[in-house]
This record gives structure tokens, sequence and C-alpha cells, in this order.
């Protein structure tokens, strides 16, 4: 844990890089490793999958879909009880990114010039959903629900399976609910490859949403431009401004919450009061020895916690927009007024009652969020990320003759002559 007393006239955006800077998991020995990867799976298909799966996972599968039978089963295994909160919160998360759908529009901008946009889903995406130590659940939701509500037709869902083959019941009822076509077992490099390149067994797709290790996320850096994602995450981090108002026992509990999820994950607190900052300290020490989680937890927190000391709230905000977190919590009393003044956060929670995993699961917005200061230029996973937009372009032949010679001369300047004869063409017939 670092404290920064911040001076009075305020720090720069290159000092909060250097304070919150983390070194990258990536490296030169993954990215070697992971274009194998990508170009055995691009040249052999299905048989270098099997292999892969077999060499990662431990199982030699037969078939990487899973089977309608597999669903029902794991529906049956989650249970009435937990298949209801599922729905629950599929709900309240397609609620929310319904508001996001655009419509197609044209208008008439001049006499005889038509202008609009054509909004179209994207025909087919692929969901990454990691494996490994926990199930996520949430995250088939985040990021199935959006496209499904775009109204993109085919959704394919990417999982590394068990040994056994199986798939967590929980991740499969949840991609159950959330609408998903189709749920490969297959993670990993190997599954970033299967999406992007296609295989004899399994249709390529055009985008690749989803986060996951250090070798899915070179994965998916690496096959950006065959196909389109999402974004390259980083681990998880919340910036929490509070003062002495606030519950230091709340603000640690919630510190937790993100340095539970791994051990690169990052907490800052911005607050002006440095003994409301030695409570919050005290707490996070006490609470760590109640987690399961405990050693990952203690690994962040003691090489990645930030506790910025300012001078007053409006410095406080002014430190936080710098820092850009994932998610943004505001302690302060009348959050709402404070939030209208952060500029840079990738979800903005208003209120002591409004505790950062109330946004991981159940409200609504989405939990897919740009880390690592991304939120200066980069939005939450939405409905909009899984549709295009084509500009409409229609001018009559009186409002094509009324500009005629000002394209022509357009195109003399840039020196593009087929262009000056395209229009000039017309003109002459």
């Amino acid at each position: 844990m670092e404290w920064i007393d911040a001076p009075s006239e305020g720090l720069t955006l290159r000092d909060i890089r250097r304070i919150t800077k983390r070194d990258q998991a990536e490296s030169e020995d993954i990215r070697k490793a992971v274009e194998a990867i990508l170009a055995d799976i691009e040249q052999r298909g299905d048989a270098a999958v099997r292999e892969y799966t077999k060499r990662f996972d431990g199982v030699d599968l037969d078939s990487f879909l899973v089977s309608p039978e597999e669903i029902d089963d794991a529906v049956d295994i989650v249970g009435p009880d937990f298949m209801a909160i599922l729905e629950e919160a599929a709900a309240n998360i397609r609620a929310y990114h319904e508001r996001q759908v655009e419509q197609t529009w044209i208008d008439t901008f001049r006499p005889g010039v038509r202008l609009g946009a054509k909004f179209t889903p994207i025909q087919r995406v692929g969901v990454y959903v990691p494996g490994g130590t926990a199930a996520y659940p949430s995250t088939v939701l985040m990021d199935t629900i959006p496209a499904h509500v775009a109204g993109v037709p085919s959704i394919a869902v990417f999982t590394p399976p068990a040994k056994d083959g199986s798939v967590n019941p929980y991740i499969l009822a949840a991609a159950h609910v959330a609408g998903a076509t189709e749920i490969y077992k297959v993670g990993g490099a190997q599954g970033i490859a299967a999406a992007a390149y296609g295989t004899e067994s399994i249709p390529p797709v055009f985008k690749i949403v989803g986060p996951g290790n250090a070798y899915v996320a070179m994965a998916k850096r690496l096959v950006f431009g065959t196909v389109g994602i999402d974004m390259i995450a980083g681990p998880s981090e919340v910036g929490v401004l509070a003062d002495h108002d606030a519950n230091p026992v709340w603000v640690a509990a919630d510190l937790l919450a993100q340095a539970e999820h791994d051990r690169r994950a990052a907490v800052f607190l911005v607050t002006p009061s440095a003994a409301f900052a030695r409570e919050v300290e005290a707490e996070v020490r006490r609470q760590l020895e109640e987690l399961p989680r405990k050693d990952i937890a203690a690994e962040s927190i003691e090489k990645h916690a930030k506790f910025f000391i300012v001078k007053d709230k409006d410095q406080a905000v002014d430190i936080m927009n710098l820092i850009a977190p994932e998610h943004l919590e505001i302690a302060f009393s009348d959050a709402e007024t404070w939030a209208k003044k952060i500029v840079n956060a990738g979800a903005i929670f208003m209120g002591p009652y409004t505790t950062e995993p109330l946004g991981d699961y159940f409200a609504g917005p989405n939990h897919t969020l740009p880390t690592m200061g991304t939120a200066a230029f980069s939005s939450p996973l939405g409905v909009y990320d899984f549709v295009k937009r084509s500009s409409l372009l229609e001018y009559d032949k009186d409002a094509f003759t009324a500009v005629a010679d000002k394209v022509m001369r357009f195109a003399n300047v840039e020196g593009l002559q087929a262009h000056g004869l395209a229009v000039r063409r017309r003109i002459d017939e």
C-alpha cells in the first residue's frame, strides 16, 4: 500500500500515470506462444483445437459444441432459485441496454439531398467467458445480452471445459438465459483462434468480446483486424472518493471486493481526511483475515493500493479524473452533484448504498468496462458495440448538377482525375 500526499498545486497526468502504473502481464514469450497457436489453428482447424484443448485443459473432446441436453442438465443443477436470480438480473440488464438501441434514419438536408444513417447488427459474434478457479455467469449475461438486444442473429459463447469435458453449469444456465445460440467447449488462445478463423465445426465470427487471461488478451490483440474486438481488458480496479462522513468499514469492504479479483487488481482511495484513510487501512487489514481469497487480495493491496491525501474535495475529483478508474464510487454527501464533475470513469456509483458489486451482477449497466486509465477515451460495453453504422446518401439530378463543378475542383486539387471524370461523365451525358 502506498500513501501519496498530493501537493497543494495538485498532480499532473504524468504523475498519476507513474504512480498508478502496473507491469503488463504480456511478454514476448506469451506473444510467440500465442502466434504459434493462432497459425496452427488457422491452418489445421479442428485437429489443432482438439490437441490444444487436450494439452491445456486435460480433456480429449469428440465434439466442441455443447448439446441441448447438457444445457437442460445445467439448468436442473443450478436449480429454480438461482435460475430466478439469473432471470431477474438478465431482465435488468436487458431493460438498461434497450435504451441504447438506435434507429435507422434519413432526412432531407438540402433541396434534393437526402442523408442518413443505417444501423445494422453484426451478423455473428463470439463471447469469451473465462474458466479457471471461478465461474463467471455474470460475464455471460453482460456480454451476451447487449448483442441479443442489438439483434445479432448468431451469438457463440466460447469457454474452457473441465477435465471431464463438462462446462460449469452456471455458465451454461446464464448463456441459456442470455440468448446465446451456441456454446463451445474451447477456451484460451485456441478459443479465440477458433472464433476468429473458424474450423470445420466452428463457423468464424466477425467480432469477439469478453475478458480473459494474458494469453486470451494477446490472442485478441493479434486477431484484431481479422475480427473486431471489444477491448484489451486489464486487471480490475476501483476508485473511491470519500471523506470523514463516509463509513470506513464499507469503504474498506468495497476496496477488498476489487482486490480479491486478481493479484494485479488496483484500488484507489482519494480523500481529504488522513484520519479517515487510516481508519480505512485498519479496516482493510482486519477484513482481509476473513476472506477465503485472502492471499490474492492481500497481494493486490500490498502492491497496488494507492491512498491519496488531498487538500479538498475539488482536488480529489481532479485526481480521480486523471486516474480514470474502471469503477468509481462516490461516498461524498450529495454524490450526484460531485458525479457531474467526473469526466473519466467507466461506471460511477453514487451514494453509500451503491456498492460496486451491484453493478457487477444486478443493476443493469454493463460491467465490462475500460481499465488501466482507458476510461479517459473508452466506454463500457453496450449495444453500440454490436451494431455497425452505414452512411446513407442520395442526390437527385438538380442537386448533383448544382455542386458538380465544386466536386470536380476538389478532385483536381487532390490530383484524382478519375474522381473528377465520374462527375464529368454525368454532366456530359
